[in-house]
């Protein structure tokens, strides 16, 4: 029984071999891949051999250095290195369980960390890593090992299938497919020829001719190679010329967008429309609100004389929204808010909805509207897992309303979004109340009707503040108030992602031209105030790939639409910081 009992044991330990490719770094970054360029080959000091690692930590980097390694599910595994410096770490996540990681405070000389994880049910691959830490000097680390059951060898990805093309514009054709097994990234081919490379089951293709056909396929990529082509797929840019609607729903390249508090005072004080500074391009009007939580009925009205002393008289605003609208200006009803929580359960709300909001912006003379639904306002019922296909009925009947508004309006008609991060970047993790209930319903809620109307959106700003940590596509917490949020939430949207983590339900990128990024205008407006320095890097790392700190983008967007802000009143209470900092930024 004894012999019997140690059998599986020694199989098991026959089974294990050290894993890590050039772990002793002789074969220079070979397998390896540092963030911001920071990690270099050495020849002294080393631990054994001739070489190792000596990667230096600057500024907002911690000179992150990883390699994706194959395993076995439900399989232990032992990570263990030698390193010298201080605070470094050694580590591996993905692995379907507890990520493990080890570290030293000081290593004068060569000292050997280890660390110990088991595989979940499900993982074929982990992540090492190995960091120092910022405002500390380099690090060197050398003879990394992992000892374990080695995964099956890669396979070459198959094809890509069901190419498929959304609605082009003059100049773009945005395509998706469904992910590919064991794929790590995909290149896009345009007539043959190398179009772009992305790590999502999805694209944009910029630079096209006017009323062109243009022929794409796919084809996806990991260690192994890069798959056979796809099946091609067509399609025509639309025409272009003076009778075209203006790209971007007439906003200029690179628009500032901010709400003014039009139908109440607090402390920033209250901002007459004719005194809003010309830095603003979209002005939201805070906001519509119903005259119960599922009336669907909104209304809105100037704040009142005794609450707001210098408010102007009806006609004065809409005189001066004319002038705004003269002046190049978008002039938006915003819906929600705060304390305007609108659910639209039924067929009587959502026609009361339409026909109310339709009201306002006649009376007003409107370009558009912009959903602030929080709160409560949008949750998904039990059982509705599939983003793209909705069934909750206050999802449903939203995405009907301003299909209905749209179609009213015609192609000039503004639409803009301002949803908080619970309710689009949470869904790379969570979906509603899950698979087997228990979660927050709201979680991920917004992104069905994102999904519904991405083709009639102009304008995406997520409130990149009054939000707890948020996991990136790095698997990494991000909190708020750095550069280091606003890049990764935003990367997120120009990037795609899994939601749930179902590769299968691929939430795709949007257009970088709709997508804004949303701040507090000052520490008084909103937790979470992004001082001017780290919203200039933001927009460094997200438009040229440059100051991006620790977390590395998956491409660079020079077309980004812009800044959101709460709000134009807050900016002008602060000495219109906001504002000029964004006046002084160069885009190119």
């Amino acid at each position: 029984m004894a012999a019997g009992a140690l059998a599986p044991t020694a199989a098991r330990a026959a089974e294990d071999a050290q894993l890590v490719r050039n772990g002793g770094f002789e074969a220079g970054l070979d397998g390896w891949s540092c963030t911001a360029g920071s990690g270099a080959v050495t020849t002294s000091p080393v631990h054994g051999g001739t070489s190792a690692l000596k990667a230096t930590p600057a500024g907002s980097d911690n000179a992150r250095c990883t390699q994706s390694v194959a395993v076995r599910p439900d399989s232990s595994y032992t990570l263990a290195g030698w390193v010298r410096g201080s605070y470094v770490h050694l580590g591996a996540t993905g692995t379907g369980t507890a990520d493990a990681s080890t570290w030293t405070q000081s290593a004068p000389d060569w000292q050997r960390l280890t660390t110990t994880f088991r595989t979940g049910p499900a993982t074929t691959s982990v992540t090492l890593h190995t960091h120092g830490w910022y405002g500390t000097g380099a690090y060197h680390a050398d003879d990394l090992t992992l000892t374990g059951p080695g995964g099956d060898p890669v396979q070459l990805p198959a094809a890509p299938t069901s190419v498929t093309a959304g609605t082009p514009t003059s100049t773009t054709v945005p395509l998706t497919w469904p992910a590919v097994p064991g794929a790590t990234g995909y290149t896009v081919y345009r007539d043959g020829a190398k179009a772009l490379s992305t790590s999502a089951p999805s694209a944009t293709v910029t630079g096209l001719a006017a009323a062109t056909a243009y022929r794409f396929e796919v084809t996806a990529t990991n260690s192994a190679g890069e798959s056979p082509k796809s099946a091609a797929v067509t399609a025509s840019t639309a025409p272009g010329g003076p009778t075209d609607p203006p790209p971007g729903g007439g906003l200029p390249a690179h628009a500032l967008v901010g709400y003014l508090h039009a139908g109440f005072a607090n402390g920033s004080g209250y901002t007459r429309m004719a005194d809003v500074p010309d830095s603003w391009d979209v002005i939201n009007l805070a906001f519509g609100e119903p005259t119960s939580v599922t009336s669907g009925d909104i209304r809105f009205a100037l704040c009142p004389k005794t609450e707001c002393p210098n408010v102007e008289t009806p006609a004065e605003f809409k005189a001066a929204i004319r002038a705004k609208q003269a002046a190049g200006k978008k002039v938006l009803i915003s819906i929600g808010g705060q304390n305007g929580q609108v659910q639209l359960a039924s067929t009587a709300a959502r026609d009361a909805f339409v026909a109310s909001v339709s009201k306002i912006i006649d009376e007003y003379g409107l370009d558009g509207l912009d959903i602030d639904f929080e709160g409560h306002s949008l949750s998904l019922n039990t059982g509705d897992t599939d983003f793209r296909n909705p069934t909750t009925p206050v999802i449903t009947h939203l995405i009907a309303a301003v299909k209905t508004l749209k179609a009213k309006y015609g192609p000039g008609f503004t639409l803009t979004m301002a949803p908080e991060t619970f309710f689009v970047q949470l869904g790379y993790q969570f979906y509603g109340s899950g698979p087997w209930g228990g979660q927050d319903p709201r979680a991920g809620a917004y992104l069905p009707v994102i999904h519904a109307l991405r083709d009639d959106l102009t304008l995406l700003h997520v409130q990149d503040y009054n939000s707890g940590p948020i996991m990136g596509l790095d698997n990494q917490y991000h909190s708020m108030g750095g550069a280091d949020f606003h890049i990764a939430m935003t990367d997120m949207l120009l990037t795609g992602f899994p939601v749930a983590g179902d590769a299968q339900r691929f939430f795709p990128a949007l257009r970088p031209e709709q997508v804004a990024i949303g701040l507090p205008a000052t520490p008084h407006a909103g937790n979470g105030h992004t001082p001017p320095a780290e919203v200039t890097k933001a927009l460094n790392c997200l438009t040229r790939k440059t100051d991006c700190g620790s977390y590395q983008t998956h491409g660079s967007w020079p077309a980004l639409r812009g800044l959101m802000s709460w709000s134009i009143n807050w900016d002008r209470f602060g000495g219109g910081e906001f504002a000029r900092n964004f006046d002084a930024y160069r885009w190119s």
